[in-house]
């Protein structure tokens, strides 16, 4: 695995999102677009596909040991591959479950004192796509379609899947500077759109009311 490869050979690990995204660019635009879009699915897939190098120093971060919280910075962290707790389990299943863009934000959280603009873009984003998330549940149980929802759900996978697949195949043919512009529009425009979606289903929520 990659992390055990580098502290094995003690090499200096990426210290920030920019040497992270130099080192994997793939993966950095995978994890931006999919966590975004389908955070319940990316991270069972980082659980199933890439549990040593990305999942378990994401679950280290967002639910830390109590008496490791205060003594860590973020980099050891990321380097700490001990199996997860039962409590740490627990907290991370809850999140995951009914509030996993928390766990985007709060991973952002822990990167404030490296990043102080982006991680504000990422954890306001997080927020943003909570607020959404909300409001179409809500719209499906105000419209009574709970029926709908495990059609809805296949449809959902079938259309991340087809997308992941599409962009694999692709990938070595996608020049470095499209990559690099859908990288920078998901990470500080797809807030402002977000902000219109939110306000726009406000609105709509308010004219049903009235």
């Amino acid at each position: 695995m990659e992390l055990e490869r580098v502290k094995a050979l003690g090499v200096k690990p990426p210290q920030n999102l920019w040497e992270y995204k130099a080192v994997n660019p793939g993966r950095s635009l995978f994890l931006l677009y999919a966590l975004r879009s389908s955070p319940r699915l990316s991270l069972l897939y980082l659980y199933l596909f890439d549990y040593t190098d990305t999942f378990l120093p994401f679950i280290h971060t967002i639910c830390p040991l109590q008496e490791d919280s205060s003594g860590e910075d973020i980099i050891t962290k990321l380097l700490d591959l001990r199996e997860p707790t039962w409590k740490q389990w627990r907290e991370f299943l809850v999140k995951y479950s009914f509030l996993p863009y928390q766990l985007i934000a709060e991973f952002a959280w822990d990167w404030l004192e490296v990043h102080y603009w982006t991680s504000r873009f990422l954890i306001v984003n997080a927020m943003l796509l909570s607020v959404l998330e909300l409001f179409s549940f809500w719209r499906i149980w105000s419209r009574s379609e709970l029926k709908t929802v495990p059609q809805r759900m296949w449809s959902h996978f079938w259309k991340v899947s087809t997308q992941g697949l599409f962009v694999a195949m692709f990938w070595p043919l996608i020049p470095q500077f499209v990559c690099n512009c859908l990288f920078y529009w998901a990470l500080y425009f797809n807030p402002i759109i977000n902000i219109d979606l939110v306000v726009k289903e406000v609105r709509r929520l308010e004219t049903q009311v009235l």
